[in-house]
């Protein structure tokens, strides 16, 4: 009993009338507390950490490999063989429910490892690595035996298999055969397999991340969780003969590293499961939450009819950001902040804006907000300017200026490094505001979500964000930056945030280009199934709308594009039917332009791109910029042919590696259905040619 309430008791005794009225005031005011404590609990709940890191494994050898006779860029670097296991298990854990004001359990497959959050064990743990690292991942298939593994007697693109898996590592330039980066193995249940990632030394140093990608399952897999952090730190200055690492950039004035916020972003979109299958109403819809008949209830990712246009808003889920719905960071103001956000969800679009919360509004006050009253909620509340901030690299590649913003899109698949600082404190809504029409997958105006908020103690109040930056990057880069190259880091830096001496990659000037390829998308909705294709444009008008006379979805056992090492291509890339974000392995590539339906380039950093009647942020200040997943835009079918296609142009080397590997829509239940080639590299003839795969 507190001190108030004895002292109230106290004061009454002997004054039956005083003592009742004390009583009830005594009663009220613990039931107010009943209920404030709960809320303030949860609150406490949804502080937000950086996913936990994978481990070495116990008892394994830390060795190391002398590389210093290997050109690097920058520093020579002695690497590290690592050796990490990963176990896949259905997990029981919990996820937030801000509609009800509760948990839902849920049953979902995970990558489990050391120092896995018990709470929250569908986050993925975050493998860190350095350039030069041999790196050795275990993973162990525990999941229970499935039959369509062993014997699918229907369409390959049919999803199948949702027990098998294997192991993608997004982004890293690395081999894709044998127990490299191999996509096309598949690790049934029971079985174990060894990875090795040999990552050479002059890898660039950025965000990447890792996932699950067998064909047939992929996005129910990720869909469930099974999807983490990999961050390539870097440690090599810039030198007068080669670029160096961002990171040796950003530190503090006492060489500190800005504070790293790693934001593995999830779309985990579970239903109501009875049985160990998704429930679905009597018109054979899937049943989201659980009726009031189900006891106990469980729910899951089960089925691939829980994806498709518009189910993620019907599922009135949340976006979550490693694995907590509505998280709640902290900050101070003035302090820069590198954020490295991965979208690891399987189909929405999800755009960061950063406003000031009223003053007056509670930090619980969306603990009980319903995903539909959202949009509301920030119209109301999320008062405040958006804030800038600064992208500085793009799927883990370092751009060479950064790019001041109020919104980045993030697409299936995308990475962006943006360095963040709060002005003056207080509560900052982060808001995913995905309502530009033409920027998301469903092609119609979405409303805002919150994806958590931040809470901005008092410290140094900035007044001009850009200037700021520049001017703290500016006294890094004089103490921090090698004598020799020093004075041209500082000129950059002078000249608008350049960062012209840390990007990994050299520009492709048209006179490199060897060859052309041609991609479109299809999705063909003529038949009773919806089937989804990759075409070349041979064998389809590309001035009228309809399908091609020879749609090809994916044949496992047919190399759709034969490329050749030390070519250098020019790729087209169109869509004949909605948008899809293009991912090619291995290989990334330079952005250079794209075309509106009207012949404009929306890609320089002035364009505005509003061919569908409302300015979509998504492709200004892309022009030269280097990724390994980008939005391949269309009109279609709301705008007919040709009035609604962009012409993505974009250009890449093939450098190091041989091998077949895959291009796919990172709308994963679209590549799961057919939307993705082959592709294989090989040899060159020595008479103009390549080699043709198995020749000897």
């Amino acid at each position: 009993m507190s001190g108030i309430v004895r002292r109230s008791l106290a004061t009454a005794i002997g004054n039956p009338l005083l003592l009742r009225t004390r009583i009830i005031w005594i009663l009220v005011n613990l039931t107010l507390l009943a209920l404030v404590l709960p809320v303030h609990a949860e609150t406490s709940r949804r502080s937000i950490s950086n996913p936990p890191v994978l481990e070495l494994k116990k008892g394994a050898p830390l060795a190391t490999t002398n590389l210093k006779s290997i050109p690097t860029s920058g520093s020579p670097r002695v690497g590290t063989e690592r050796h990490l296991d990963l176990d896949i298990v259905y997990t029981d854990g919990r996820l937030y429910n801000p509609a009800t004001a509760s948990y839902d359990n849920v049953h979902l497959r995970s990558y489990v490892g050391t120092d896995t959050s018990p709470t929250r064990p569908f986050v993925a743990p975050t493998i860190e690595v350095t350039p030069g690292d041999t790196v050795r991942v275990t993973l162990n298939n525990k999941l229970p035996a499935d039959p369509s593994c062993i014997k699918h007697d229907g369409d390959v693109n049919d999803p199948h298999c949702f027990n098998g898996t294997n192991l993608h590592t997004h982004g890293l330039w690395i081999s894709p055969t044998g127990n490299s980066d191999n996509v096309l193995l598949k690790i049934d249940p029971g079985v174990s397999f060894q990875y090795e990632y040999n990552i050479p030394p002059d890898h660039p140093a950025g965000t990447f991340w890792y996932h699950t990608h067998l064909h047939g399952s992929t996005a129910l897999q990720v869909s469930s969780g099974m999807a983490g952090a990999l961050i390539m730190h870097g440690d090599r200055p810039p030198s007068k003969t080669s670029n160096g690492d961002i990171d040796t950039l950003l530190k503090d004035s006492e060489g500190k590293s800005f504070q790293e916020r790693i934001l593995v972003l999830q779309q985990i979109q579970y239903a109501c499961l009875e049985n160990g299958q998704v429930m679905e109403d009597s018109d054979g819809n899937v049943l989201w939450d659980c009726p009031a008949s189900v006891k106990n209830p469980i729910y899951g990712v089960e089925s691939y009819d829980q994806f498709g246009p518009g189910s993620w808003g019907d599922s009135g889920r949340y976006t979550s950001i490693n694995g907590v719905i509505l998280p709640i960071f902290t900050a101070k103001a003035g302090e820069i902040e590198r954020w490295r956000m991965i979208h690891a969800g399987v189909r929405d679009t999800i755009s960061l804006e950063f406003r000031k919360l009223k003053p007056s509004i509670a930090e619980s006050s969306f603990n009980t907000l319903k995903a539909k009253d959202a949009d509301r909620y920030i119209n109301d509340n999320c008062t405040g300017d958006a804030i800038p901030y600064h992208v500085i690299a793009d799927d883990g590649l370092t751009r060479a200026k950064a790019w001041q913003t109020k919104l980045s899109t993030l697409q299936p698949g995308y990475r962006v490094d943006a360095l963040v600082v709060f002005p003056d404190d207080g509560n900052y809504c982060v808001i995913d505001t995905s309502a530009q029409a033409a920027a998301s997958v469903s092609q119609t105006a979405e409303s805002r979500q919150l994806l958590g908020m931040v809470k901005v103690a008092s410290g140094e109040t900035v007044h001009d964000i850009h200037e700021y930056l520049k001017k703290r990057l500016i006294a890094s880069a004089n103490k921090f930056m090698p004598a020799s190259v020093r004075d041209d880091v500082v000129a950059d830096l002078q000249d608008d945030l350049k960062f012209t001496r840390f990007t990994p990659h050299q520009d492709i000037a048209e006179s490199e280009v060897t060859g052309k390829q041609e991609l479109t998308f299809f999705i063909d909705t003529t038949t009773s199934d919806v089937k989804f294709e990759v075409s070349n444009f041979t064998g389809m008008s590309k001035t009228e709308p309809g399908m091609p006379i020879d749609p090809n979805p994916y044949d496992p056992d047919r190399v759709d594009r034969l490329l050749t090492l030390g070519g250098v291509d020019e790729w087209v890339l169109e869509s004949q039917y909605a948008s899809h974000p293009f991912h090619i392995h291995v290989n990334p590539f330079q952005i250079v332009k794209i075309l509106d339906p009207n012949g404009r380039d929306v890609s320089a950093p002035d364009a505005v791109d509003d061919a569908s009647g409302a300015a979509d942020p998504q492709y200004p200040g892309l022009k030269g910029v280097w990724k390994d997943t980008l939005w391949v835009k269309s009109l279609i079918p709301t705008v007919q042919a040709p009035k609604g296609i962009y012409t993505v142009v974009v250009r890449t080397r093939y450098q190091r590696y041989i091998g077949e590997y895959v291009l796919h829509c990172h709308i994963l239940d679209h590549e799961d259905q057919g939307m993705m080639q082959n592709v294989s590299i090989v040899l060159p003839d020595g008479q103009g040619g390549s080699v043709a795969p198995g020749h000897h």
